[in-house]
């Protein structure tokens, strides 16, 4: 029996009885409301992570499509000419980026936390701790957003999915090139270059890129420490000043390879590679006003080299049965490899007495062999169903050396910790054109997930298993041919991750524990740890969107959404009796704590000028606002929020084409006001308000060379957040951030020929 047989004969087996169990009630009605049977190649694609004809039509894709997305083409990626990816997803809706302005950090939908969001390349989940910002936005074909799960692409997407689909272009034989140069603050110096080829022949398409950055960014932040007792007198104030200096380097390659080998037959290779090297080095300087005991230091300098490799190999071969099916399997193979290596060097009020040295020297790795398979059947004209399996096995492999005066230090916690991960789903989803105005998709998809590892600490063996049914319906206004209703009923889930399952302990430099085992820290400076015992997030989702779609490819939408989230995870600060030391410590672990609700409403448009007022003035306008709002209900009020969810989001730009010149003028303000989240009873998180400004000024030198100079973060302002811990004696401790953010110029030439 060959390998196409064995695998699709479960798979017909999975589909049969599956389309039996949920679609045979469906078709027991009226013979009138059946589609008469088509040939194969007219089967919808509508939810699938497959790339339309051309990205220039997104808004009609988005259209289309069943689920709610919304799909991010080369245009809108190119136009403001930035040189990371978190700067285009912060523009999007309902999407925020942490941390201070300009510097990138993991995008989150809907104002939740890490890990609520579902990050893919190219439809396949990439290793924890691996940055999107390592990745062009040059590189990029299209960015698709889903706000509601689909089985295909699974369903640890509580907030919804991004999808970042690769340059993938084979229509025509073309070189692009890329190359531009700018500052930071006016004087430290970024570099970036990136090149495409492309073109096919009549048994291959193919698609190779290569980009190379060298940046030099800053880091300067204050933060300021105050603890009091129950009646408010203060028994310790600190404030620490820490100057850095990051120089950093990297290399991305990339390629398409698409063999068509005979008659609905192909196979596609999609190898990509990066490197990223980075130096810093810093000096702090700890300033203590208040307290019974001497500062741990009165200054310190480091020095940290690291590096990060990380190579995949993903491939997908796809042939047509002869009952009209398709049968597409899929493999991939992943290694990641990090190494770090920090000296740091701690001197007494003098500045001279050495009063300890540090080194660190980590490394890590993480391997993973994943094979899927999924089988699709057209069933009626506009009626198609598809079943499938994934199947994913990893591991990581984690390596530490730490000293102290020359002494091995955290000797408690083992050199070196093996965890092992793997992952079994299975899914079959039915969509169904019902008529021109009707249109619904259901699914049903089943994930478990088991994590062992062996550790000095503990040994960790945690296996999670969801159930996810997943509906998702359109419905065309047909008195209103511009207007259409979503509606999504969803189940989606967030698993835990490695780090927060068996990290181990990281300890305070603000609070070092000491050869002789004693110290003790506070909540603002506690050591921090992974936990064996977390359990999943469940949730159940609403999705109810109303579309109108404008001329020439605008749009008006709102989407409105609910999420019951249970099992909560949140980082707890709690005072306990640790391995490490022989007085109890404030250790800051992973949670659950209980259950959630999310709400909000996403306001999206993008218009012509003169499709809102009489004017001939070539004017392009887009605008998203994005309020939230959520409540823990294990957590008193007010404020008892999801983690640094924010009330809102606010987007609003434009592009201006001078009429008589080469030139187009452009720019976006991005606004998320500061908020106050209580995290548990005794804890509060506070953050300042973020308002970046990027603007940019294209000069079209001929159809194939153009100049783009852009202003990321014209209006560089601080970043501030801060946290306040009361104990249990009522006594509190705080401590309150802020964080410089720089303004960089760009200049990039574009040719292509």
């Amino acid at each position: 029996m060959s390998l196409p047989t064995m695998i699709l004969s479960p798979l017909r087996c999975i589909t049969f009885s599956a389309w039996a169990a949920v679609c045979l009630p469906l078709a027991a009605q009226p013979a009138a409301a059946a589609d008469p049977p088509a040939t194969a190649d007219k089967a919808p694609q509508k939810v699938e992570i497959t790339a339309p004809a051309s990205s220039s039509d997104t808004t009609a894709e988005r259209r289309r499509s069943t689920a709610s997305r919304i799909i991010i083409g080369r245009e809108e990626i190119e136009r403001q000419g930035d040189s990371s990816l978190a700067e285009v997803l912060k523009r999007l809706p309902g999407v925020t980026i942490g941390g201070v302005p300009g510097r990138g950090g993991p995008p989150r939908m809907r104002g939740m936390g890490g890990g609520y969001t579902q990050i893919l390349i190219d439809g396949q989940r990439m290793p924890f701790g691996f940055s999107l910002d390592s990745i062009s936005p040059d590189q990029i074909e299209r960015i698709e957003i889903s706000r509601a799960p689909v089985a295909e692409t699974g369903a640890r997407a509580i907030a919804g999915t991004i999808n970042v689909v690769m340059r993938e272009d084979f229509k025509r034989k073309a070189n692009e090139f890329k190359l531009g140069g700018g500052l930071e603050d006016g004087r430290r110096p970024q570099f970036g270059g990136n090149w495409l080829y492309s073109g096919q022949t009549e048994s291959l398409g193919y698609n190779l890129s290569a980009s190379a950055f060298q940046q030099e960014q800053a880091n300067d932040g204050q933060t300021h420490f105050a603890n009091a007792a129950a009646d408010g007198t203060p028994t310790l104030v600190q404030d620490l000043r820490s100057l850095s200096t990051d120089r950093r380097s990297g290399l991305f390659l990339n390629a398409r390879l698409q063999f068509r080998l005979g008659q609905g037959e192909t196979l596609d290779l999609t190898p990509f590679a990066h490197l990223v090297r980075v130096h810093s080095d810093g000096l702090g300087r700890l300033a203590q006003r208040v307290g019974a005991t001497p500062a741990p230091y009165a200054l310190a300098n480091w020095g940290t080299q690291s590096q990060t490799e990380l190579a995949r190999l993903n491939g997908s071969w796809q042939f047509s049965t002869a009952n009209g099916g398709k049968l597409q399997l899929r493999f991939g193979a992943m290694r990641a490899d990090s190494h770090s290596h920090t000296e740091r060097h701690e001197f007494g009020g003098d500045g001279i007495t050495l009063l300890r040295d540090k080194t660190d020297i980590a490394g890590s790795r993480d391997t993973s062999l994943s094979t899927n398979a999924k089988y699709s059947q057209l069933l009626a004209e506009r009626h198609s169903f598809s079943s499938g399996y994934e199947l994913e096995a990893g591991r990581r492999d984690d390596s530490r050396t730490s000293t102290e005066n020359g002494l091995p230090s955290l000797t408690e916690f083992g050199d070196n910790l093996v965890a092992r991960t793997a992952r079994l789903a299975a899914y079959a989803q039915d969509e169904w054109d019902w008529s021109k105005s009707f249109s619904f998709y259901t699914g049903l998809r089943w994930e478990a997930i088991t994590t062992q590892s062996d550790s000095a600490i503990a040994k960790v063996n945690n296996r999670s298993a969801v159930l996810t049914p997943l509906a998702h319906a359109v419905w065309r206004l047909p008195d209103a041919p511009r207007d259409q209703v979503r509606l999504s009923l969803t189940r989606s889930y967030r698993s835990p991750n490695t780090s927060q399952l068996i990290a181990r302990p990281t300890l305070s430099t603000l609070a070092p524990v000491g050869a002789d085992r004693k110290g003790g820290n506070s909540p603002t400076s506690a050591d921090r740890a992974g936990n064996p015992k977390l359990l999943p997030e469940l949730a159940w989702g609403l999705d109810l969107a109303l579309e109108h779609y404008l001329d020439a490819g605008g749009l008006v939408s709102a989407n409105l959404f609910v999420r019951q989230i249970d099992n909560l995870i949140r980082t707890v600060r709690a005072q306990e009796v640790v391995s490490w030391a022989d007085v109890p410590r404030w250790v800051a672990r992973p949670r659950n704590i209980g259950s959630a609700v999310s709400t909000g409403i996403e306001l999206e448009a993008k218009a012509r000028a003169a499709d809102l007022v009489a004017t001939d003035l070539p004017l392009s306008l887009r605008a998203n606002l994005s309020l939230f709002a959520s409540s823990v209900d294990q957590v008193k009020g007010p404020n008892n929020r999801l983690d640094q969810q924010p009330n809102y989001t606010l987007n609003l730009g434009g592009d201006l084409p001078l009429r008589g010149t080469p030139l187009t003028l452009g720019g976006n303000l991005n606004f998320t006001p500061g908020f106050i989240v209580q995290q548990i009873d005794s804890q509060v998180f506070r953050q300042g308000l973020k308002r970046v400004v990027d603007a940019y000024a294209l000069w079209r030198v001929s159809a194939n060379a153009s100049a783009r100079l852009s202003v990321a973060n014209a209006s560089a302002s601080d970043f501030e957040s801060g946290t306040t811990t009361i104990l249990p004696d009522a006594s509190s401790a705080a401590s309150d951030s802020r964080n410089r953010s720089y303004r960089s110029v760009t200049l990039r030439a574009e040719l292509r020929f």
